[in-house]
């Protein structure tokens, strides 16, 4: 028999700041969330893209954040391939569903949901056996090297692991922050390794879930998946991982020592913390910047949201402003040839294929806000 989950690590001083600090942001976040804003609705969009385009890049599935949100919206990708694409609509998918969990009055976890969340991740692939436990050995290969870096636990254990996870997840730790349960729920059910594929994506999406349901924010507003998919960051998740696990390369809970994961997951929440807190204040003001320009030039006061979308997404296709606006596809191309005219977007490609890129106008706005970022205060450096 093995042992049962890794434990919950106390925390130290410093990661006790650290967390002051994340909760202070969080509470400042939700305050400037209470009131509504034109642009809420496009930068919840923007911030889900990112985080599907983080998780999925960590396992080779890249594709552009606006293809990302075109497969959102329903719409064919530019960029990504059919294959890339069904993976990002099926992690889509899943974080939709962990959106509507994270509200829902009535919820306790179980295995039978867990398994329906991967299943919604990688369905697409059946001959991976989405949302069945694996039947056999697992093991995780470097990619560089090919050298075995983690054995899973047997598969004749799995189960009463998962049974082990979701009991806690229900009634473990309780006490303990939300920050802290769901980096915890993210280590082990990684470390279980309960399928043949997608475990990392489930692990991450699990994470993002435990947030939602600790009622911190929405879950686009509090996931670490976009920071996790940035290079430099993913080899440090790997290696946060193997730390933890006291450099052992099969399940072995009673000689690992999980602060150290614990401590990577709360500067990863402080980094993205001041991200997103960047990309709110940024909204603010150049969807006003923007408002005072387009009513300066006799623009309808609508194409704020076309430009808005080409800001933070680099272009916008008829489709989209359309929906956002709930105008008609007349109306929409109109509107767009006007903002061309006036040297605000630059058209490429046609029909189906036809988006909207920054033109002269938005680039040098673009360039404007660039110039005044500050890099990110890291928490541990004081």
């Amino acid at each position: 028999m093995v042992d049962m989950l890794y434990a919950t690590p106390s925390l130290e001083a410093d990661d006790q700041r650290v967390l002051g600090e994340i909760e202070e942001m969080r509470r400042e976040l939700r305050f400037q969330l209470a009131e509504r804003h034109r642009w809420d609705g496009q930068l919840r969009r923007h911030l889900q893209a990112r985080a599907i385009q983080g998780s999925n890049s960590i396992e080779g599935y890249r594709a552009s954040v606006e293809d990302i949100e075109s497969i959102m919206a329903g719409e064919q990708p530019l960029g990504a391939g059919d294959a890339v694409a069904r993976e990002i609509a099926g992690y889509q998918q899943a974080l939709t569903y962990i959106r509507q969990l994270a509200t829902a009055p009535r919820f306790r976890y179980d295995a039978g949901l867990v398994n329906a969340l991967h299943f919604m991740i990688i369905g697409h692939h059946l001959d991976k056996g989405p949302g069945v436990p694996r039947p056999g050995a697992i093991y995780i290969r470097n990619n560089a090297t090919g050298e075995v870096v983690y054995e899973g636990p047997d598969a004749e254990h799995v189960p009463a692991l998962l049974e082990e996870l979701v009991t806690w997840l229900n009634d473990g730790d309780l006490d303990a922050p939300g920050y802290i349960r769901a980096a915890m729920a993210h280590f082990n059910l990684v470390s279980i390794h309960p399928w043949r594929d997608g475990n990392g994506r489930m692990a991450r999406a699990m994470q993002t879930l435990v947030l939602g349901r600790e009622q911190i924010l929405t879950p686009e507003f509090c996931s670490i998946e976009e920071w996790l998919g940035v290079a430099e960051n993913t080899v440090d998740y790997y290696r946060a991982l193997s730390a933890a696990r006291a450099g052992r390369g099969h399940w072995e809970p009673s000689e690992a020592d999980t602060r150290s994961w614990v401590r990577f997951c709360l500067r990863a929440h402080h980094l993205q913390a001041q991200q997103v807190q960047r990309r709110l204040k940024d909204a603010g003001q150049v969807w006003m910047l923007l408002e005072k320009q387009v009513d300066a030039e006799g623009l309808p006061p609508r194409c704020v949201a076309a430009l808005y979308q080409v800001f933070v997404s680099r272009r916008v296709r008829r489709g989209t402003y359309q929906s956002d606006e709930a105008l008609s596809q007349g109306q929409a191309a109109r509107d767009l040839r006007e903002l061309v005219k006036h040297q605000w977007l630059i058209p490429y490609g046609e029909t189906k294929g036809r988006f909207y890129a920054p033109g002269t106008k938005m680039n040098q706005i673009r360039e404007d806000f660039a110039a005044r970022l500050i890099p990110l205060r890291d928490p541990y450096k004081i």
